[in-house]
């Protein structure tokens, strides 16, 4: 009789203990503002505020990419980074040289989540990824993520994506 009591008391403690804690709760993140403009301030501090018509605008690159949080392949079209840096003054190209491989870029969205990248990273002449300011998905605008999406093809996984891009400012590390 024994050996059958303390596993049925142990049982109900456990079931006491249990209903009062807190259901688990998925990690959710508070939504942020939808992007509606972008600020691009190049390393002499020039900018250029751009709309998603601006954007709309300028020549597109279309790139398929794998995205382990959504487990699918998903068809991004935005404007080429260097493309769009080359307007605020930043080195592209051959004129990224020597000393100028010190300036990096930091990404920020309107949530305030910011990601780092080295000019080179972004320049197709230096990398062989490709990184674009992303104004579409699978053919449709970027709807939840605002009018701007910062898309990598070099990530494993999209961590320096930046969705709701507000921001792109070009720095040179000392």
């Amino acid at each position: 009789m024994r050996t059958k009591f303390f596993p049925c008391l142990l049982a109900v403690l456990l079931a006491c203990f249990a209903a009062t804690l807190p259901a688990q709760m998925p990690m959710q993140h508070a939504p942020a503002a939808r992007s509606t403009t972008l600020t691009l301030t190049g390393p002499d501090g020039k900018q250029l505020v751009l709309t998603a018509a601006d954007l709309a605008a300028l020549p597109h690159k279309t790139l398929t990419v794998y995205n382990v949080h959504t487990k699918a392949n998903e068809t991004y079209s935005g404007v080429v980074l260097s493309d769009l840096l080359a307007k605020v003054g930043t080195p592209t190209g051959e004129a990224l040289r020597g000393k100028l491989y010190k300036l990096y870029l930091l990404a920020t969205g309107t949530d305030n989540y910011s990601v780092v990248y080295s000019l080179a990273e972004t320049d197709p002449t230096n990398h062989t990824g490709d990184v674009i300011v992303a104004d579409t998905q699978d053919g449709k605008p970027i709807a939840a993520d605002g009018a701007f999406k910062l898309v990598s093809t070099e990530e494993k996984r999209p961590a320096r994506w930046v969705r709701n891009l507000a921001s792109i400012t070009v720095k040179a590390a000392e």
